[in-house]
C-alpha cells in the first residue's frame, strides 16, 4: 500500500468541541464589554483589577517591571486559569514579572484596542495641529477620549491611575512615565 494515496470518506457526522476547549478564550481575546458583566469593581474586568492589586503590593519597586517578560510557562498556565474560570491565586502561582507580562498580553489581546482605530487617528491629528497650543490639544484630547466606549474609559483610567503609581517608584523601579509609555504604548493602540 502506498504513503502517497489517501482515501476520504465521507461522513455526515457532526464534530462538536471538546467542552473544555469551548470553555477556553472565556478571558483573553474577548471583547471588554462582555468581560466587564463581571466585573465588581469600577467597570473594569476583574482579572485587570486583581493583577494590578497583586502588583501594586509587590511591583512597584521592582526594578524594570513591564520590561522584563517572565516564565512563559507560568504566563500559560495563570491565563490557562483565567480561560477556564478558575480561580487564581497570584500570590502562592505568580511572580511579579509573569503577572506583569500578563497584564500586557491581556491588553494586546484585546479584540479591540483600548484606543480604536477611529481614535488614534484622532489622536495623532490632534497631536500634529495642536502641538504648539498645549490648552487647544488637551482640549480636543479630552473631546476625543469622551468618544471612547465606556468600558474602554475606565479601563484607561484604571490603568492610568496604576501606572502614574507605578513611575511614583522611579526611582526604584527606573520605570518613570515615558518608559512606561514605551512598554504600553503597543498593547493600548
Amino acid at each position: 500500500q502506498s504513503f502517497s494515496s489517501i482515501q476520504v470518506r465521507h461522513t455526515t457526522n457532526k464534530v462538536s468541541p471538546d467542552q473544555q476547549f469551548s470553555r477556553e478564550r472565556s478571558t483573553f481575546g474577548v471583547p471588554l464589554e462582555t468581560l466587564v458583566e463581571d466585573a465588581k469593581q469600577c467597570g473594569v474586568p476583574s482579572l485587570v483589577t486583581q493583577m494590578v492589586e497583586y502588583l501594586e503590593i509587590f511591583g512597584l519597586e521592582r526594578v524594570g517591571i513591564f520590561r522584563i517578560g517572565g516564565s512563559a510557562n507560568k504566563i500559560r498556565e495563570l491565563r490557562q486559569k483565567y480561560d477556564k474560570g478558575e480561580a487564581v491565586d497570584l500570590i502562592n502561582d505568580g511572580d511579579v514579572d509573569s503577572v506583569a507580562s500578563l497584564l500586557k498580553l491581556f491588553l494586546k489581546e484585546l479584540p479591540v484596542a483600548v484606543f480604536p482605530d477611529n481614535i488614534c487617528s484622532g489622536l495623532l491629528k490632534t497631536f500634529q495641529e495642536h502641538k504648539i497650543n498645549t490648552t487647544e490639544c488637551i482640549e480636543n484630547l479630552r473631546q476625543l477620549l469622551s468618544c471612547l466606549p465606556k468600558t474602554h474609559q475606565n479601563l484607561l483610567q484604571f490603568l492610568s491611575a496604576f501606572l502614574f503609581k507605578v513611575a511614583t517608584y522611579s526611582a526604584v523601579n527606573f520605570m518613570t512615565l515615558e518608559n512606561l509609555a514605551i512598554v504600553f504604548g503597543p498593547a493600548l493602540f
